[in-house]
């Protein structure tokens, strides 16, 4: 949780317990506003992860900015969790990878092209495996040169085709898990630019489908339903 100003951070509060999400955030905004001097009503935008991520995580941040947007009627910024790590990223490359552990063998990841001093992402957020991964951000980036980042980089380093990427030169820098400041930087430029949204219309990029509809639509198909 991250109150920003122009830009600039008033207050972060990481989540750093083993508290459930749902039960630590409204107390964290109250501590942050109140650190601020402000009240909830002085909140002026939401800017939200929304997704790829935990199911749960997601859903209950999406749905706690969907009633303050509807309460307030204030705009929602939604923004990728890739996009808030793939801002932290600090060497200077056409091409910039992001990716997060995503369980099963997996990882989350997108690919972004640098624009000036923004990114403009390549395609669609993935959940993918991490050598296909590599070798999909190798394709995109037609051989110039690729920062990549993340914040669990461990899920990437023991496939074959990263060590190509070695080779290179490239590394793997670990950002920030804290995201809250990313998000919120991202979330002001696109209120900036008009691009905003509503408690209508807002919804999760889960990416893959949860386990349990993946059961569900699984167990019907045996069952020929």
């Amino acid at each position: 949780m991250a109150v920003l100003r122009d830009q600039g951070v008033l207050k972060v509060l990481p989540h750093d317990s083993q508290e459930d999400y749902s039960t630590w955030l409204l107390p964290a905004v109250r501590e942050c506003l109140g650190a601020c001097g402000l009240g909830r009503q002085d909140v002026e935008a939401y800017a939200v992860a929304a997704g790829p991520g935990s199911f749960t995580g997601v859903r209950v941040g999406l749905t706690t900015v969907k009633a303050w947007g509807e309460v307030y009627g204030k705009p929602i910024l939604a923004v990728s969790r890739l996009e808030a790590l793939a801002v932290q990223a600090s060497e200077v490359t056409p091409y910039v990878a992001a990716f997060a552990d995503a369980r099963r063998g997996q990882v989350f990841g997108a690919a972004y092209r640098r624009e000036g001093k923004s990114l403009s992402r390549l395609g669609e957020e993935m959940v993918i495996a991490p050598g296909r991964f590599v070798e999909t951000i190798a394709e995109l980036s037609g051989g110039e040169s690729v920062s990549w980042v993340s914040s669990d980089s461990e899920s990437i380093f023991a496939d074959e085709a990263w060590k190509g990427r070695q080779n290179r030169g490239e590394r793997v820098e670990i950002v920030s898990s804290v995201l809250a400041p990313a998000i919120g930087r991202i979330g002001l430029a696109q209120l900036a630019a008009g691009r905003v949204t509503d408690a209508l219309s807002l919804d999760a990029n889960y990416v893959r489908r949860s386990d349990a509809e993946i059961f569900w639509k699984d167990g019907a198909a045996k069952h020929g339903r």
